[in-house]
């Protein structure tokens, strides 16, 4: 086929999602979109769906775990659905007397979404579950890598789909094999554009013309002061870095630790599998050579991984992550930025104001907006990095990866895309919702006038001044 005859097939995609969409609209209820989501939702939850959807993912883009996946497809997937399941997205929402304004929720439209090869199917299914609680029809753009996940989750939401009755039309993906053109000439033919995944990509969805949400990147960095609890953690830092071997943005990529317990956290790391090395150059070497990110290192199993960096025989046989011993912040030292595998960069600070010094210089390199972690028992330092280092999220006391796109245990919304705010270039700073998927109309009708009188807004400030 020739690139315009790839075109073409885009186009013709799109085309069915419109129609598709239009169609869920017109006489929509709640429980029309309610029963959609619920479709998509266990789609992707019944086990030997989660299960195939998780061994596939790990065949055939070679990242991460089947059991790690199996646990992220159902605990991303069943806590988004607790989020929507009171949300109220269809019709009269809200009704307000006072300002005699009632808003209507409208869906967005048709739904652009570029997801990453690192989740090929958690992702996709968070994007398909919100954009039909909205009343959008979506269409997806997978990385090459994760297009066989994503197209089989496509065949088990088209088999819920059809219990119910639901337009197949309204979750589609750009015809395989994925290519920049075919995804350019999706993004362009959206109503709406959610991106999650490299940069380069976020940046085309800027410029395609068309309302665009994307992320930023992730280089999450974790201080633990003199007053953090050592044992918990470097527990919760070790099932967080080593999850899913560490495919989430949100996995921890640097510890700052405060010179009073640096000792101490490192004994208690080694206890939960992390084994500290202090000889920064040579593991340089080895996850950047010829300067990118070692294949055979990236989101690999611990063994593979210490084969890859020649560290076996070098740390204990049971080391599950390593713990690299650094300074340096920027370009030019690369374990300050993220590193996508079970290499964790271990900064060490005079005190916490040091730290958070430190922390603030790695996120204005990489990560900013995204989020920072903080183990410590003084309530007060969380809210001094909130007021000072570029970042939407501090997460206090928690294992990073599971904390930051919600969970049972927080208050923040389950997602697989975190929004960084304009520290990450993203135009929001929330994580990516089902708030995100609809818009609305409001009816304004006349109130009695509310007009204040100049000294009403101005006396103080005449007062303060002399004016």
């Amino acid at each position: 086929m020739t690139v315009q005859d790839d075109l073409i097939a885009v186009d013709l995609v799109m085309a069915r999602a419109r129609a598709a969409q239009t169609r869920y609209e017109t006489d929509a209820t709640q429980l029309r979109y309610d029963r959609a989501a619920q479709a998509a939702g266990w789609a992707i939850m019944q086990p030997e769906h989660n299960r195939a959807l998780a061994e596939l993912s790990v065949q055939t883009t070679g990242l991460g775990n089947v059991a790690d996946k199996i646990t992220k497809n159902h605990r991303k997937t069943l806590g988004l659905m607790r989020d929507i399941a009171a949300a109220k997205t269809w019709g009269v929402v809200a009704d307000d007397p006072a300002t005699g304004i009632t808003e209507i929720a409208r869906p967005v439209g048709v739904v652009g979404a570029v997801v990453p090869s690192t989740n090929p199917a958690a992702t996709p299914a968070n994007n398909i579950i919100n954009a039909l609680k909205g009343g959008n029809a979506i269409v997806l753009s997978p990385s090459p890598k994760g297009v066989p996940a994503c197209a089989l989750l496509l065949d088990y939401i088209y088999a819920e789909f059809d219990k119910i009755g639901a337009d197949r039309d309204l979750v589609q993906m750009v015809p395989a094999p994925g290519s920049k053109e075919k995804t350019q000439r999706m993004l362009e033919g959206s109503d709406i554009v959610v991106v999650t995944g490299s940069q380069d990509n976020v940046r085309r969805a800027y410029s395609c013309g068309k309302p665009s949400i994307g992320v930023g990147a992730g280089n999450v960095t974790v201080i633990i002061d003199e007053t953090a609890d050592l044992a918990a953690a470097a527990s919760k830092i070790a099932a967080s870095k080593t999850f899913d071997n560490a495919t989430s943005c949100s996995s921890e990529n640097e510890v700052i630790v405060v010179d009073a317990v640096y000792d101490a956290f490192v004994a208690e790391m080694a206890k939960t599998g992390g084994a500290l090395v202090q000889d920064e150059a040579a593991i340089i070497a080895k996850l950047w050579p010829n300067g990118h990110l070692n294949r055979d290192v990236i989101a690999q199993d611990a063994d593979k991984m210490l084969v890859a960096l020649d560290m076996v025989g070098k740390v204990p046989a049971d080391t599950t992550y390593l713990a690299v011993e650094t300074a340096g912040i920027g370009p030019d030292h690369p374990l300050s930025g993220e590193k996508l595998s079970r290499v964790l960069a271990l900064y060490r600070a005079k005190d916490f104001d040091d730290a958070t010094r430190i922390a603030g210089d790695i996120l204005s390199y990489q990560g900013a907006g995204h989020s920072i972690g903080l183990h410590s028992s003084d309530d007060s330092r969380a809210l001094a990095l909130g007021q000072t280092i570029p970042t939407c999220r501090v997460i206090v006391n928690q294992a990073h990866c599971f904390a930051t796109g919600g969970a049972f245990n927080n208050g923040m919304p389950f997602s697989l895309s975190m929004g960084c705010g304009s520290w990450g270039g993203n135009s929001i700073d929330d994580n990516l919702n089902w708030r995100h998927f609809i818009q609305t109309t409001k009816i304004v009708r006349e109130i009695p006038a509310v007009e204040p009188a100049v000294e009403d807004i101005f006396a103080e400030y005449w007062a303060a001044t002399g004016a």
